[in-house]
């Protein structure tokens, strides 16, 4: 297959990252659920026919861990010649449907040109479904779906559409959206075959593979710019699911033009906490692409010169049938530690300590107008860690997810809620030359009953600052007159509210350091309170404290 020339791949190259994109808008657009059409909690890529990623739409990057080995779950499945044109696979199982978790339902189409199978159309849709339920193993937290056919030759195979329906809790809901997530495969193959059609296919995989060959020699020139050695770092995981704290730790090492990633952590645990490998990867993928080198192409080939390991059995590296539900809070953890490990050798390019979070809500309750179960999900954004020329960003998602805010008009529109406040938290970013993000506040009122349960951490540890930077604030729940939370749930009553603070991060550089001026800003913006500005960074003028 000779190779096409530069400005050809490059061309191609752009084709199939628009490809990826149209997909994605096509399944936001044609979805119902506030999840994805408001929230865009979903993501779509291509894959050659071995199962290589060709390219990820800009979307969230945990969704790769759940892409990985989804190919190569249904190759050996399904011998390549029973695969025809139309054939579209379902599938969910962290250990034998190449997902992460249970809520995040992948469809994949084969790509067929010239009768070949030449490529593979992918996306995933997280479906608000599987919630009020019990996380010490995965056989509580949903249905689980290994690769199967939902189509076979572009007829719907309605039995295991029921089987799939009968096990959701809003099923209307979730069989519009999987006919949303239909419906953006069926552009990504027709488009790919436009392409093919243009170019010659053989000319298009060739690209493809040249594509990745240049998405690895940027990596290795990336890891090549940094010195040889060995870093290493520390952190620790909490939450409601766990007693105290767990620790963990990475060791970032760099020979010449290779980079291994020795994760350590506890025992896989009998919570929701639990991640797998491919999001192990998925995690550590993006983390090093963004310090490294934005600017390579989202493929296959950047892993090529990475080497990443975890102990087989631990929470960051889980076997069956750990839970796997909260598995994002874990990898938010595991990308804040691979910066504070690359932050030793390249600290202008690596801000502190994000809020480590991926704080989530899930209610669930019955629709006042016609007794209807509705469930809702909301991922709740926090600080993001300051940067070595730049204070952090306020309450925004961070690393591995990137949902949108649902506003409050579709929230209150759809469901019997309220909200009531929704606001920063001052003071919940770290002090330092540069400060770190703010968290967030949002409170919540019922105006039906309904059940609750909050995913939080960062309530017994705090985000770390660098280089003399503070931490930022914790993440807690605030229950309100009359709501008693059991652990991480809590039923409410018409009227009743409670909130929910999520975590600040870290600052950058000694506080002392601080422009004055931005400080001021700071504290006329709400942003610190008088206290930390006259002890902390030394305004004069201030009232004393009581």
């Amino acid at each position: 297959m000779t190779t096409p020339d530069p400005i050809t791949v490059e061309v191609i190259g752009a084709a199939l990252g628009s490809i990826v994109e149209e997909c994605g808008e096509t399944l936001i657009r044609a979805s119902h659920s506030t999840n994805i059409k408001e929230r865009r909690d979903c993501s779509t890529a291509l894959f050659n026919a071995a199962g290589e990623t060709l390219c990820q739409a800009e979307h969230i990057p945990i969704h790769l861990g759940s892409f990985l080995d989804l190919v190569k779950h249904i190759m050996r499945r399904y011998p390549t010649q029973d695969i025809r044109p139309g054939d579209a696979f379902v599938g969910n199982d962290a250990y034998e449907g190449g997902g992460t978790h249970l809520p995040d339902i992948v469809l994949a189409e084969p790509v067929f040109v010239d009768g070949r199978l030449v490529a593979w159309t992918v996306n995933l849709a997280h479906h608000a479904d599987f919630v009020d339920r019990g996380h010490a193993h995965i056989f509580q937290e949903g249905l689980r779906i290994p690769p199967v056919r939902l189509y076979r030759g572009g007829e719907l195979q309605r039995d295991v559409q029921d089987l799939i329906l009968l096990n959701c809790q809003v099923p209307a809901e979730r069989l519009s959206d999987l006919r949303a997530q239909m419906a953006a495969n069926r552009v990504g193959v027709q488009r790919l075959q436009g392409l093919a059609a243009k170019y010659g296919i053989d000319t298009v995989l060739a690209a493809g593979s040249a594509l990745m060959d240049h998405a690895e020699r940027k990596m290795r020139a990336a890891i090549a710019a940094l010195p040889d050695g060995t870093w290493r770092f520390e952190d620790v995981f909490d939450n409601e699911e766990v007693a105290g704290v767990l620790p963990m730790s990475v060791e970032v090492t760099v020979t010449g033009e290779e980079m291994a990633l020795a994760f350590d952590g506890p025992a896989q645990c009998r919570a929701g906490i639990n991640m797998t490998y491919t999001a192990l990867l998925a995690t550590t993928y993006y983390v090093v692409k963004s310090v490294l080198d934005p600017s390579i192409p989202p493929n296959a080939g950047l892993a090529r010169p990475l080497r990443v390991s975890a102990p087989e059995g631990s929470i960051l590296n889980c076997v069956a049938p750990a839970a796997v539900n909260g598995r994002l809070q874990t990898c938010q953890r595991v990308a804040d530690m691979v910066l504070g490990a690359l932050a030793q050798a390249v600290p202008e390019r690596v801000m502190a300590c994000s809020n480590s979070a991926c704080t989530v809500a899930y209610f669930i309750g019955k629709q006042p107008h016609d007794g209807s179960t509705w469930v809702y999900l909301e991922t709740i954004g926090g600080g993001s860690g300051a940067r070595a020329r730049k204070d952090g960003l306020d309450g925004v998602h961070v690393h591995t997810t990137n949902t949108s805010n649902l506003p409050v008009e579709s929230l209150e529109t759809e469901y019997p809620l309220m909200l009531t406040r929704y606001e920063l938290v001052a003071d919940s970013g770290g002090v330092g030359e540069h400060r770190g993000g703010m968290g967030l506040r949002r409170v919540y009122q019922a105006t039906n009953e309904c059940r609750v349960r909050v995913d939080i951490t960062r309530q017994r540890s705090q985000s770390w600052g660098l280089f003399g930077g503070g931490p930022g604030g914790h993440g807690r729940v605030e229950p309100g007159p009359g709501v008693a939370f059991d652990g991480d749930s809590a039923v409410l009553q018409a009227g009743q509210w409670f909130a929910i603070v999520t975590p600040g991060a870290g600052g950058f550089g000694p506080p002392d350091r601080r422009d004055p001026a931005a400080a001021s800003r700071d504290l006329a913006e709400g942003a610190i309170s008088a206290a930390t500005a006259r002890d902390v960074y030394g305004l004069t003028g201030l009232p004393a404290a009581d």
